[in-house]
């Protein structure tokens, strides 16, 4: 099961305040009782999700709550609110959306999918990641890397972190433009090749959490104190803030006295999820800034074609994925049927979905119709699986194998490799072997 919280449907704020203390999150409810057996915790930029292996949804609900509302800001009401909930297949299909850059703010993002690696090695790392959890991602990381290779969503380059920089480009011209970078974190990695890119000079690096200096090495750029930092402040002509902190690194007091002496204007892109900049520094003269609602807001969009090769490909994968009841010998008809289910529900999905910028009321109608069919789909599922796994078990799989013929028109006998990417074929196949030995 997951517990979700977006860009799509919260607002950031929102989405700060949830991932406060984040990292401590999947420790602490695999620990605080029998309901939880694993978890994996994704906060980014743009949304919050918990991705659990629970023996009660329910409760691991309940528990999962309780310590978001000890632990941040929030209260209980508003958390219980905040957090969607995926079960089973809208679980997997959820996921595996968000690695390929599908729920990305900017769609097609490949950040993402680095991101999800990220909280994958943190789960296991600390010793909460669980096999059906390690499976699940493992899943969503290969689907990434075919529709990567395979459609041409995210071919652009279109980030982030890039669209934020063509946003700043009304008032930075970038060539030797001097840059003060905030953050050490996966945003900063990926905007100095940005900056870079663009012609800029990175003049120096500030860290909060005191990383600056491994940082720097890293890349060849200076690290800056804070004791320093006003001065570096007062020099630059653009400010890159990712650091992701829980406290505002900028404030306006900080801005003005550091600028007080300066003559040019002054761009801060502010990435952090976790405001590095105060609100109040908008207002000051010749600062400008661009954060994580404009991006929202200006994100481009993505070819119609690449989104639906996307899904159809995750589609896939989710089909082929299963839930693990299934008896084996019939394995390939309930992948034939799930797959023929959830490629038909993905085009009437198609058909609601809201354009980006569309009101918070049709966003949520979409949403409700969206999980309605969802839960018909699972629920058009569930006899058929049962009815397989019964049909193997008394070594009637013929009987099973004509129906669906007969009933859905499906080829059953379809091949691995006629999927619509062969690498998930093919991994699956792997897989299967693998638990087999």
């Amino acid at each position: 099961m997951s517990l979700v919280a977006s860009h799509r449907n919260r607002d950031l704020a929102v989405l700060e305040q949830l991932s406060v203390r984040s990292d401590v999150l999947g420790a602490a409810v695999v620990s605080a009782g029998p309901h939880i057996d694993g978890a994996v915790v994704l906060p980014t930029c743009n949304r919050f999700e918990v991705y659990l292996d629970a023996r009660d949804p329910h409760a691991a609900r309940e528990l999962v709550v309780d310590h978001l509302s000890q632990s941040t800001s929030l209260d209980r009401a508003a958390v219980d609110a905040a957090l969607g909930t995926y079960v089973g297949d809208d679980a997997v299909q959820h996921l595996l959306s968000v690695a390929t850059g599908l729920e990305s703010m900017v769609v097609g993002e490949r950040e993402i999918s680095g991101q999800v690696r990220r909280a994958h090695i943190e789960a296991q790392t600390q010793g909460h990641m669980t096999p059906l959890l390690d499976r699940l991602f493992q899943s969503a990381l290969r689907t990434s890397r075919v529709v990567a290779s395979s459609t041409g969503l995210g071919t652009s380059g279109r980030s982030v972190v890039s669209v934020a920089f063509d946003l700043a480009d009304a008032t930075v011209d970038w060539e030797r433009a001097k840059v003060l970078m905030i953050g050490t974190g996966a945003l900063a990695e990926t905007g100095v090749g940005a900056l870079l890119a663009r012609g800029a000079d990175i003049r120096g690096v500030f860290s909060p959490s005191g990383r600056a200096a491994a940082f720097g090495a890293r890349h060849s750029i200076p690290a800056v104190s804070l004791q320093d930092l006003p001065s570096e402040l007062g020099d630059a002509d653009v400010v890159y803030a990712c650091s992701g902190g829980e406290s505002i690194v900028l404030t306006p007091a900080m801005v003005a006295a550091a600028r007080s002496q300066s003559t040019g204007p002054l761009t801060i892109v502010d990435l952090a999820l976790h405001r590095d900049v105060a609100p109040g520094v908008s207002d000051l003269r010749d600062v400008h800034v661009v954060n994580l609602d404009d991006v929202g807001a200006q994100a481009p969009g993505e070819s119609l074609t690449a989104i639906e090769a996307a899904r159809a490909i995750v589609a896939h994968a989710v089909a082929r994925f299963g839930d693990g009841e299934t008896a084996r010998g019939l394995d390939p008809a309930v992948v034939a049927l799930r797959e023929h289910v959830f490629g038909l529900l993905e085009r009437e999905l198609a058909r609601v979905r809201p354009a980006t910028g569309a009101d918070p009321a049709s966003v949520e109608q979409a949403e409700a119709i969206e999980m309605a069919l969802r839960r018909f789909a699972k629920t058009l599922l569930h006899t058929p699986t049962v009815r397989a796994r019964e049909h193997a078990q008394a070594g009637a799989s013929e009987n099973y194998l004509e129906a669906i013929r007969a009933l859905y028109g499906i080829d059953v006998d379809v091949p691995d490799d006629a999927c619509p990417a062969p690498e998930i074929g093919v991994d699956s196949a792997q897989s299967r072997v693998a638990q087999r030995d």
